[in-house]
């Protein structure tokens, strides 16, 4: 009779990274499960997380990245959209969005949520 060999499953914690990072360094995050906080526009064909509220205002190409928009997404859309939020999800240098207009893009989005930060 063979044994089962039944291991431990790893959590895998997201890499925090500041949005500027993502990207100025696509490259270097590609692949990755990463954490990040933006300013969200979600709508047809320009889904982006900014860096700041005023690139989306001013639509500051190249100033954010392509998110693909997910269930944990759609289920929030109203309260996440025009807000800044925390994503986690996988980051893609290779795949830039709606005519190739951004750096990277975030998939397979498994937390969206307001981004309240600590008042002190």
């Amino acid at each position: 009779m063979t044994g089962l060999l039944v291991l431990p499953m790893q959590t895998v914690e997201p890499t925090d990274v500041p949005l500027v990072r993502l990207i100025t360094n696509p490259e270097k995050f590609d692949g990755k499960l990463v954490r990040v906080i933006g300013f969200l526009r979600l709508e047809f064909e320009g889904t982006v997380l900014y860096l700041h509220r005023e690139d989306c205002e001013n639509a500051i190409l190249g100033a954010g990245i392509w998110v693909d928009v997910t269930p944990e997404i759609t289920k929030q859309w109203l309260s996440l959209n025009t807000n800044y939020v925390l994503l986690e999800g996988i980051f893609s240098a290779g795949e830039r969005g709606h005519l190739d207009m951004w750096s990277g893009s975030i998939k397979q989005v498994r937390r969206a949520q307001i981004w309240r930060p600590v008042k002190q």
